[in-house]
């Protein structure tokens, strides 16, 4: 009893959180923007540097950071300035090697640098619950409303236009919805691990999925079970919560592999 209650914190964050990892992970998978994933949370530690500078909210600095970054993405690929991995390469380390350096810089380094790459769950307190919460609520919301429209968007942007989705509209809606989700998101699993509580859940739901909507519930379902057991055996086990949360999930991957084939 002693070890729910301790729990009970990171445990709702993390279901939270699964609310909005499911559809938004599987949009990922089906577009491939794994890469993108792994830049917002780079950039996150951009926002977190540029806050202890400026004596900012640190939430507030890491959400408009990840969507500045998210924005750029959305520019390049309207404007076709380049190749999308490219600016996405380019974006990625920039904004982690700037983040360092201004972090190294700042008079005030209260901030824990190795809870910031792998998380720490287990410090969650109730103001971040209800930002989180808000968060992931949302954004479940909008994907759920928008999901049509987002899946077809997925299978064929010609097709989706041709039905009267607004395409590029789309296309910012989902970037910035990932992009806020993964900057929230950072303190379960930390910045180095972020994408994989959207990518693994959603590659593991595709092994027992026949449509894009059992998909993405399945991919929230086994996201709340990978964090809810991987907490478990952390505290469990005296193991770091972040790394073991992935760990987990990969496992419910690697089993699902073995057993089944992909719809």
């Amino acid at each position: 009893m002693e070890l729910i209650k301790f729990l009970s914190l990171p445990m709702l964050s993390g279901v939270l959180l699964s609310l909005a990892a499911g559809p938004l992970g599987s949009l990922m998978v089906w577009r491939r923007m794994a890469y993108f994933g792994d830049t917002v949370a780079h950039s996150a530690l951009l926002g977190v540097a540029l806050a202890l500078l400026l004596n900012a909210d640190n939430t507030l600095m890491v959400g408009l950071v990840a969507l500045g970054v998210a924005g750029l993405l959305w520019l390049a690929e309207y404007k076709a300035l380049m190749a999308t991995d490219t600016l996405l390469g380019i974006l990625s380390h920039t904004a982690l090697a700037v983040g360092m350096i201004v972090f190294s810089i700042s008079p005030n380094q209260q901030v824990s640098l190795t809870g910031l790459l792998f998380g720490d769950i287990l410090l969650i307190d109730t103001a971040q619950i209800i930002w989180i919460a808000t968060v992931a609520i949302t954004a479940a919301l909008l994907a759920t409303i928008r999901w049509r429209a987002l899946v077809l968007m997925t299978l064929s942007e010609d097709l989706a236009a041709a039905e009267g989705v607004g395409v590029k509209r789309h296309r910012w809606l989902l970037a910035s919805m990932i992009a806020i989700t993964v900057a929230t998101a950072i303190p379960v699993v930390g910045i180095l691990l972020i994408t994989a509580l959207l990518i693994i859940p959603a590659a593991t739901a595709r092994y027992w999925a026949n449509t894009p909507s059992q998909m993405a519930i399945i991919a929230a379902f086994i996201c709340s079970i990978g964090v809810v057991f991987g907490l478990i055996g952390a505290v469990w086990f005296n193991l770091p919560s972040g790394p073991t949360v992935v760990v987990i999930l990969t496992s419910c991957y690697t089993v699902s592999r073995l057993i089944r084939r992909p719809a």
